[in-house]
């Protein structure tokens, strides 16, 4: 029996609700069709939906047709719930568009086709209405291919050998076209097998099309066989993951979390998280308490949902629209978004912070409202698709939390983003608080949104304080400095950083973080975008002029007219800022004969930045919720730093420098990222396409002088290494004996101590490539290599090699010490990490600095303050690979 997640989607009054109630008749589901003006279909149950005749939520179905058992989600069609329908699609193996016979391709439906193409889901069409006079199949299927797809085929007949064999044998020939597969076994066999259609289907290479009419419950049978003989099976593996595409909530107020599981199953109580998809986000575990599987209003909780299903899981709070879980590494966000803003208005005795609570409730269920609290005024403003979601959330807000509110007039929701990379800095150190941030900031394809990466490296700043600055890059809506509004496709780049090993706590890299944002924007070039429109005008020919004239007026742009029997039609693009009520005016100027779609082709450069700046006055400077210089601390007190002055007071340099952008490696990042990294101060070594920074010996005396204050100093407490190259701080040489011919000298006491060298085990494999894709595979085989290189080394270099590996995870676990060949390996004890022992173990053997001399091996910035702190010399992960390598190959000359 196959299983299948098929979607139903059609632009408004199309008849897709009508649709799937036939099905659900057909399937033996319900006895008897509703209708939708009835208000009783099956699957618009809401009190909301009833009356306004609409399908405003997605809903689920259970429906069985000879070997298929298929999940049926039926989607909103209104263009003010589209992000409804578009977060389902990330979960549905097919979709049936259905398409209205009597008024053919609307625009709404070639936004649902691009929406298809991008998530790459499988489509059957079934053209609807076909009941209405003067409808003909062969008219609208040729429209279909033009200008949709040419693949788009009937195949009704392909189901039913012998019957017309003349039109059967048209639609042989038309879908053989659609793949060289479909071809070669036509030609072999003079037939097409339902195997070789459905591979095709499942590649989007042929588009099944039927006709008929929901109401009447015509060509629904054959839509069913079609749905039954080529719906495609998708294979999913064995491990774990879900997509969650819709949160919720019943009757009795509990949070549901809709999903997809992707592989493996899901079982009642079972542990799910985020951590392969929370990149920046805080890593999080939570237990399934309940799984439902819902038919309508109805569900049935069960004990284990497998792969290719979806349920609703209750127990889950952090869980989000578009999140991956399990294994999936992504998450996903929709392209759909509302273009306009408005203010709530609440009654007088409502206090906005309670309401801000409720509305972040409903934000979490429609996550394109995207609720704006501004403190200063004490406002709510809120974005929404039109005046129908608005309606909406006016009864909802009444019906859940009895708030009565009202909405000003609406304006258009701009954003803004660079024209050329620049650096941003943000420095917080008020008296007892430390932190910089350096990032880069470059210009992203349209539509592609906020990126965040790091490319600074772990020896320059730990791991922790690095994962914290992307989580607070997430976690923001970031403005920009033209009119305060949201930044968009930009990229953005850690590439340098600081912390203090006493004073630094993570509230000063949030400070530092905003500000870095606020100061690149500042020092940047700024461009304030403008949502804009694709369209489509029919009017009739004699009424062409006027139409272009209004589109030009409109600082639109459109494409040479076509001409289709008495009308002509344009197509173009437009200011959604312009376009107004202008299909009021179509239909006024045209006497009803003229037609106008839109849809939102996405964010463009504004037509009149001067104007919209003008008018809303924004000043970056008296924002003091976004400030844009930093603080900075002399004599005991901080001191505020304008963002222009920032630069000369900054801690650090990244080294880089505003150039043209060239060309960009496979991530993605463009010549002037990589150059961020290339020119950051000190040393830089670069191993298997990696970029490693060395902490400069004079940088953590300072830092440690800073922190501590100044000690006397003992000849024999530090090791300092110069090269003849100039790189500063970074050891390639051997523990023990000469630096040779390498162009090393060293300084060692009078009498030489024994020689130490710890090694903190899982920061050197995952520091290391190849230990790091055999950890990916078996940590424990990772493990024993990483020990097997390091006796080869201690063989070379005749120290004593301690191994450190964490064990404080287990419980229970006493810690223990073995020996392995001529090293000794360590497991700590529970409650107690690498960096702990290795910290007691460089003070204790620090204490005594004539008798032993302590080398420790870790890329981890902060262990490394702290261990020069107690003696011990440091070696970085990749420092000691290239020592490992150097002896190797010395021993091997």
């Amino acid at each position: 029996m196959k299983k299948s997640i098929v979607g139903i989607l059609a632009h408004v009054d199309a008849g897709k609700t009508t649709l799937a109630e036939s099905l659900l008749c057909a399937c033996g589901v319900i006895e008897r069709a509703g209708r939708v003006d009835h208000g009783d279909a099956f699957l618009d149950n809401g009190d909301m939906e009833r009356k306004r005749g609409i399908t405003i939520f997605s809903k689920q179905a259970r429906i069985r047709w000879k070997d298929v058992d298929i999940t049926l989600l039926d989607t909103p069609g209104h263009v003010d719930f589209s992000a409804e329908m578009e977060r389902t699609l990330q979960v549905l193996d097919a979709a049936v568009l259905v398409i209205d016979g009597s008024d053919g391709v609307q625009g709404d439906v070639h936004t649902l086709w691009r929406l298809l193409k991008r998530y790459e889901v499988p489509v059957f069409l079934f053209v609807n209405k076909m009941d209405q006079p003067g409808t003909d199949p062969e008219k609208v299927l040729t429209e279909l291919q033009k200008k949709l797809d040419s693949n788009i085929t009937s195949v009704g007949k392909l189901l039913q050998p012998g019957d017309n064999e003349g039109e059967r044998e048209t639609e042989l020939e038309h879908a053989a076209m659609c793949s060289e597969a479909l071809m070669e076994e036509y030609l072999e066999t003079g037939e097409l097998s339902a195997e070789n259609i459905s591979d095709t289907v499942a590649e989007r290479k042929l588009f099944p099309c039927f006709f008929g009419s929901a109401l009447k419950q015509w060509g629904i049978t054959e839509l069913l066989d079609g749905l039954n003989a080529y719906l495609p099976q998708p294979e999913y593996p064995e491990e774990f993951g879900a997509r969650v595409y819709k949160i919720g909530r019943d009757n009795a107020g509990i949070r549901l979390s809709y999903l997809k599981v992707t592989g493996g199953s899901l079982r009642v109580k079972m542990p799910v998280g985020n951590s392969r998809s929370g990149a920046g986000e805080e890593i999080w575990e939570e237990k399934c308490d309940q799984l439902r599987l819902y038919n309508g209003g109805s569900y049935e909780a069960v004990d284990t949902v497998k792969a290719g299903e979806v349920c609703a899981v209750t127990g889950l709070t952090k869980t989000f629209a578009g999140q991956g879980l399990g294994y999936e590494s992504e998450n996903s966000t929709p392209i759909l978004e509302p273009v306009l803003t408005y203010r709530l208005l609440l009654p007088p005795e409502v206090d906005p912070v309670v309401a801000l609570g409720k509305l972040r409730q409903l934000e979490e269920e429609e996550p394109q409202l995207h609720v704006l609290w501004q403190e200063e005024n004490r406002e709510i403003h809120m974005q929404v698709m039109g005046q129908v979601q608005m309606e909406i959330l006016k009864n909802i807000l009444w019906e859940r939390f009895g708030l009565e509110v009202e909405f000003d007039a609406g304006s258009i929701v701009y954003k803004e983003t660079l024209a050329e990379p620049v650096e941003g800095i943000g420095h917080f150190e008020p008296l007892r608080h430390y932190a910089e941030v350096h990032l880069l900031l470059e210009p992203g394809e349209r539509g592609s949104g906020l990126q965040f990466a790091s490319l600074c490296s772990e020896d320059m700043l730990d791991r922790n304080w690095q994962r914290l600055i992307l989580t607070h890059l997430e976690e923001k809506r970031h403005v920009g400095v033209l009119i305060g509004s949201e930044l968009t496709d930009l990229r953005i780049l850690l590439i340098a950083g600081k912390a203090h090993t006493k004073h630094t706590e993570g509230g000063d890299f949030r400070q530092a973080t905003y500000r870095a944002v606020r100061q690149g924007m500042r020092s940047g070039k700024s461009i304030l975008l403008e949502p804009w429109f694709s369209f489509r005008l029919e009017v009739p020919t004699e009424n062409l002029g006027r139409a272009m004239s209004d589109i030009t007026r409109m600082n639109g742009s459109f494409e040479a007219p076509e001409t289709e029997g008495n009308n002509s039609v344009l197509t173009g693009s437009v200011p959604v800022a312009s376009m107004g009520d202008y299909g009021k005016e179509v239909a006024s100027y045209t006497k009803g004969h003229g037609r106008l779609s839109c849809t939102l082709k996405g964010y463009e450069p504004c037509h009149n930045p001067e104007e919209v700046m003008a008018e809303i006055g924004y000043d970056p400077e008296a924002d003091v919720v976004n400030p844009t210089g930093s603080v900075f601390c002399a004599h005991g007190a901080g001191f505020q730093v304008s963002w222009d002055q920032v630069p000369e007071y900054a801690h650090v340099e990244s080294g880089w420098k505003p150039e043209k952008e060239g060309t960009k490696d496979a991530d993605g990042i463009s010549d002037a990222g990589l150059q961020a990294v290339n020119r950051q101060q000190g040393a830089i070594r670069q191993t298997g396409g990696g970029v490693e920074r060395i902490i400069s010996q004079e940088e953590i005396e300072e830092i440690f002088r800073q922190t501590y204050g100044k000690k006397a100093e003992d000849p024999h407490r530090f090791r300092r290494y110069h090269t003849s190259s100039g790189n500063r701080g970074s050891y390639t040489g051997s523990l023990a004996g000469s630096a040779g011919d390498t162009g090393m000298r060293k300084v060692v006491p009078q009498e030489k101590p024994e020689e130490y060298l710890l090694v903190d085990g899982y920061n050197i494999i995952f520091a290391w490539p190849e230990l790091r894709e055999l950890a990916k595979i078996n940590l424990d085989s990772a493990r024993d290599k990483l020990m097997d290189i390091l006796c080869n080394y201690q063989g070379y270099q005749g120290c004593r090699l301690i191994l450190v590996y964490d064990a404080y995870k287990v419980k229970d676990n006493p810690g223990s010490t073995m020996k392995y060949h001529n090293i000794e390996v360590v497991y700590t004890k529970e409650a107690e990490t690498a960096d702990q022992y290795i910290e007691r173990t460089t003070h204790q053997l620090g204490a005594k600095p004539q008798k032993y001399r302590v080398t420790v091996a870790t890329s981890d910035a902060l262990e490394q303050m702290i261990i020069w702190g107690n003696g011990a010399t440091r070696m970085s992960a990749l420092g000691l690979k290239a020592a490992v390598e150097a002896a190797g190959a010395e021993y091997f000359k």
